[in-house]
Formats: C-alpha cells, structure tokens, sequence
C-alpha cells in the first residue's frame, strides 16, 4: 500500500481525507463502521485516527472517600487503525501525542504498528492543559522530540539507546499547522519557524487546524513557502451544525469565525437550520480551496458525517 506522502506527491486531481475518533470506551465499532460505509463510498485518499490521553476520575469509596484513577475515553486507535485498513484496503495514519504517554509506551505503539504494517503516522503534542497519568516531566514536551524518537526508530535505535533490527518499511508522518497560529506561540512568524523545524526533520506533510476564512489559509500558505516549507500543506475543515458552536470553536481551538457566518447562524430558527448554514458555508469553502489549487481537503468527521457526505457528493461528483 502507498505511503500518505507518496500518494500526495502523485496526485492529480483533487482529493479529500477524513478525520475520525475511535469509538467511546465500552462502545463496539459498529457505528464507525457505518459512518465510513458512507465515507469511503467518495474514495478518500486516506483516515486519520485520533488518539487520547487519559483523564483523572474519582470513583467513591466504601468509607465515603474517593479513589482518584486515569481512564481513556476513546482507547484503540492502534486496533481501530487496523481494523479500518483491513477493512475498506486504505492509508491509515494513527495519531501519536505526547501528552500523557512516555517514550517508552510510544516505542511500544510503533512495534506494533510495525508487526501491523501501518507505517503513516501524524506526530502532535495534543492537548496540554489537563491533568494526566504520565506525568508532563515523563512524557514529550513537544511534538519535535516525538520525531526525534521515530526517526531513531527508522534508523534501529531503542528508546534505551540500544540497537534493534530497523524496520524494513520506514515509517514517515505528517505534523499539525495553524493557519491562525498556535494558542502558545508568540505569533504566526515563530509558529511557521517552528513547523519549518519539524518539515526539516522529516515530515512529509502539514495537515492544518480547522479554520473558516480562506485568505488566512492562504496568506499561511505562502508564509510556510517564503520561510522554505515545500511539503504539502492540506487544510482541515469542520462545519458548523449548533449555535453554541459559535463560542466553543473559538475557546477551543483559538479560531475566528467571519462575521457574515456568525451572523447567519445567530438569526436561524433552530439547528436544521444552522446545519443546512454550516452546510453550505462548507461546501463553498471546500470549492474556493479546490479552485486555488489545494489537491486534498481534509474533513474532521466528528457529529458532522451526513452534511461531510453531501459536500462529498458536490464536489467528487
């Protein structure tokens, strides 16, 4: 199967990738299943999986005093990554984090990605504002030293510093950008300056943020080429489907919403209608990238895998 990077360096003609989550904790795969049923019927070029640190709960005790432990909503991405490949024949890329899982855990996830045949991945520091098991001085701190670790893989060093038959299909792996720059960078100039360091140790390709004006995308774009970044840069689009998206986009994920839209979504009767917005915005966003030349469009799936396939159904006709 071919790699992410060399399917991107040969493609031709516009394409698209998906993004999805494994399924919540004691919840079976079926309804993944049926969401990419639908998914995979417009040919992506391949499926991220998300990956998820633990989280502290507190569960009561007998004598009225709590047992404070760390559970993993949405564990398997490495099973669901296989699952999805043996399953529909296409690229996966497992995401690999820093945040919450030690060196050597992440050694372990790439022998057995390895044994698997999975050799795409999507290296990222994920969220760091929540208490985790590992401990923030035992994990990576960012996702430079998470590259560091897997190009000492593909080359046969242990995290140990011992020596280990090296893999015979190296694996490579595409990083996160920020079209409105990183929550903690200074400013977009440092962001870049720091995605050029992780293009230069050997990343394949930049999959952004999730954004909703076009011209920040491209003024992003042409900032990474002018500080020397030549991989493909694919843009990550989400629609909105809720009014209370409008507030919750922003805080989260640092991203500004165009007046116009945020306008459009306040006057609507109910979330139909802001879906059928979001819907429409979407499809006219994915159109004007296509139309500037973007060869991939990458789609955040999550609560939006019906409006995701009628975009799908405009575009790849």
């Amino acid at each position: 199967m071919k790699s992410v990077a060399d399917i991107l360096a040969n493609q031709s003609t516009p394409g698209f990738s998906i993004e999805v989550l494994p399924p919540i904790k004691g919840k079976s795969i079926n309804q993944l299943f049926a969401d990419l049923d639908k998914l995979t019927a417009f040919h992506p070029l391949f499926v991220n999986i998300t990956t998820h640190h633990s989280e502290p709960i507190f569960l009561p005790l007998a004598d009225g005093n709590l047992r404070k432990m760390f559970v993993r909503r949405r564990p398997g991405t490495v099973a669901v990554a296989s699952a999805i490949q043996n399953r529909y024949n296409i690229p996966v890329v497992p995401h690999i984090i820093c945040s919450g899982f030690s060196p050597e855990e992440t050694e372990y996830v790439l022998i057995d990605l390895d044994f698997l045949g999975i050799h795409d991945l999507f290296l990222l520091r994920g969220d760091n504002d929540k208490e985790t098991f590992v401990p923030k001085n035992v994990s990576h701190q960012y996702a430079s030293q998470l590259i560091e670790q897997v190009n000492n893989f593909n080359s046969g060093k242990s995290i140990d510093g011992s020596d280990f038959e090296k893999p015979s299909t190296l694996f490579t792996f595409g990083v996160a950008g920020y079209p409105e720059k990183h929550a903690e960078a200074p400013n977009l100039k440092t962001d870049i300056d720091r995605l050029k360091q992780k293009v230069d140790m050997g990343a394949d390709y930049v999959v952004t943020q999730l954004f909703y004006d076009n011209q920040k995308f491209y003024r992003f774009v042409d900032s990474a080429m002018s500080a020397g970044i030549s991989v493909p840069i694919i843009p990550g689009l989400k629609p909105l489907s809720r009014k209370k998206q409008l507030s919750v986009i922003p805080s989260v994920f640092g991203t500004e919403i165009p007046q116009s839209l945020v306008e459009s979504i306040s006057s609507a009767s109910d979330d139909n209608e802001v879906k059928k917005i979001g819907q429409d915005f979407l499809l006219s966003q994915a159109d004007d990238l296509i139309h500037h030349g973007v060869n991939c469009v990458h789609f955040y799936t999550l609560g939006a895998v019906d409006t995701i396939c009628n975009v799908l159904s405009s575009l790849f006709k």
